[in-house]
């Protein structure tokens, strides 16, 4: 039994290992998205866009501006797709489970690094599809990893945003390929290394990876890796040592419905969960919609235009322009650092000894309330210095950003696993997904704006984000609103009332109506 219990603790620590580097390498790279398009630019691709043009001197110049609308385009379309299929891909994981989830992303992953690696200057447009399906295939490769969080209770958001914060730097990937570029190496050869490395992700997915689903709490008697089928029933031994009653006992508030079964086998009386739409429709995701929607906006439209940013403050030089993309490059490598921030200021707050009567919901919003504000104030500071068009300003720019992708990603997971029921969990995250992909499709029309109508300064629409940047704050001061109404809900209760009519009158009064995970 107990050399039973060292080999399911090893293969816990085991999946927490290999799913970071697969997060770190392979799941997010499409954030290294400017690092590839200086080797597309080198290379020749859509080199037919540009066009001698003459400047308001008489001078003759290069106009590339179509060359990096498409490329803008492409960035563009791979993301609106990648938050489309994780529409899909939520409900996907919620019906048939982990390794159908994973073998799909794998079979997207492969096709898009093929494509890729068979592209060529006279053919491309093919580079539209393939970075869409080496989003796709992301995109659903990081869902199955977030799971693996729910094995270590005690450091579960740590961990969820740490494959988070890999997940965001994986735009090292490409920056290594431009440096293995620069020495020499072709595109192609290193985009079939990638493909190559499709195998490692296929022997995680059948050796260390769950079928179904890595369950939370995890039940009685759960065992990692000796019968992963057991989410709704008894196994043979635990995972990790009996845990106490404060710490295991599941609320609905936070994690939705009890998946233990008790000791004589009968599964145990749960709360009323809230449905699907009740979940949807409720303030709570509603703002939520709003933070992560403005900040992914934000975000995604600098990185898709970072190339032709940087090569317009630096007035065309070739090697400063290859430079602060290299350094772009490096800051992301730092969102495995920043990512797991997030993570502690929640298990922080969560981890200190709740006060008399204080329920799981209250503790969890209290839990929050920093982690929310921290992000959008991030988003701010970063708008803003992305808006001053100054070039040694952009390295303060570039730690900004990667602190807010890093916050905003791992916040907008941890957020919807805390405060609504875990069973919900792939179809809320889809319907995130579903709203972002609308959102992020604005990119386009504010690059042709820019181009078209502002002649290339995007000062206007900078300051117009700047301030967009102001809604995100609604967010955690509802949260903190709620958290408020909660706890002097809570201190006016434990007065004691002057009579036993009053007392039963002013529990229906306080009852909270609208908190998700309520019974």
């Amino acid at each position: 039994m107990l050399l039973l219990l060292r080999g399911v603790r090893v293969r816990c620590w085991l999946t927490l290992a290999t799913g970071l580097v697969e997060c770190l390498f392979f799941c997010g790279v499409v954030f290294g998205w400017p690092s590839l398009v200086f080797i597309l630019k080198a290379s020749g691709y859509f080199s037919d866009q540009c066009v001698n043009a003459t400047g308001p001197n008489g001078t003759q110049y290069m106009d590339c501006s179509k060359q990096d609308e498409l490329f803008s385009l492409d960035f563009t379309i791979a993301s609106f797709l990648q938050r489309l299929i994780g529409l899909f891909s939520g409900f996907f994981f919620d019906r048939f489970g982990t390794m159908a989830n994973r073998l799909l992303a794998i079979t997207l992953y492969t096709t898009g690094t093929l494509m890729i690696a068979f592209s060529h200057p006279d053919i491309s447009i093919i580079l539209f599809p393939g970075l869409s399906f080496i989003a796709f295939g992301g995109i659903m490769l990081i869902l199955t990893n977030i799971q693996v969080g729910n094995l270590f209770h005690a450091h579960r958001s740590t961990i969820s945003t740490l494959y988070i914060g890999a997940y965001i730097s994986s735009a090292i990937t490409f920056l290594i390929i431009k440096v293995a570029f620069e020495k020499g190496i072709s595109l192609q050869h290193a985009f079939f290394f990638l493909s190559a490395c499709s195998i490692i992700h296929l022997m995680r997915t059948f050796i260390l990876m769950p079928k179904m689903h890595i369950p939370y709490p995890l039940p009685e008697g759960y065992t990692y890796g000796t019968d992963q089928s057991c989410g709704q029933t008894k196994c043979n031994t635990c995972c990790f040592p009996k845990r106490t009653k404060d710490n295991t006992e599941p609320v609905q508030g936070e994690e939705g419905i009890e998946n233990a079964t008790s000791e004589q086998g009968s599964p145990p009386q749960t709360p009323q969960t809230d449905s699907f739409k009740q979940c949807v429709l409720s303030w709570f995701f509603l703002w939520h919609l709003v933070w992560v929607s403005v900040m992914a906006l934000r975000i995604n439209l600098f990185i898709g235009t970072l190339n032709p940013m940087l090569t317009q403050l630096a007035h065309g030089d070739t090697a400063q322009v290859s430079h602060y993309t290299n350094v772009f490059a490096y800051t992301q490598l730092c969102g495995i650092l920043c990512a797991p921030l997030n993570g502690l200021i929640i298990d922080r707050f969560k981890g200190k000894q709740r006060a008399p009567g204080e329920t799981e919901e209250e503790s969890n919003l209290h839990s929050l309330v920093l982690s929310l504000f921290l992000t959008a104030l991030q988003c701010l500071l970063f708008s803003i210095c992305a808006t001053i068009p100054v070039l040694p300003l952009q390295y303060l720019t570039f730690v900004l950003q990667v602190f807010t992708l890093s916050f905003g990603v791992g916040g907008n997971a941890t957020f919807v696993i805390i405060v609504f029921p875990v069973c919900h969990f792939g179809k809320l995250n889809g319907v995130v997904n579903a709203v972002l992909c609308v959102v992020l499709l604005l990119q386009f029309p504010c690059i042709i704006l820019v181009n078209e109508v502002l002649d290339g300064d995007p000062l206007y629409i900078n300051i117009a984000l700047c301030i967009l940047c102001l809604a995100p704050f609604i967010h955690p001061a509802y949260v903190y609103i709620r958290w408020r109404r909660l706890a002097n809900q809570r201190r006016r209760s434990a007065q004691p009332p002057p009579n036993d009519e009053n007392a039963f009158s002013g529990d229906n009064e306080d009852k909270p109506q609208d908190a998700p995970g309520s019974s």
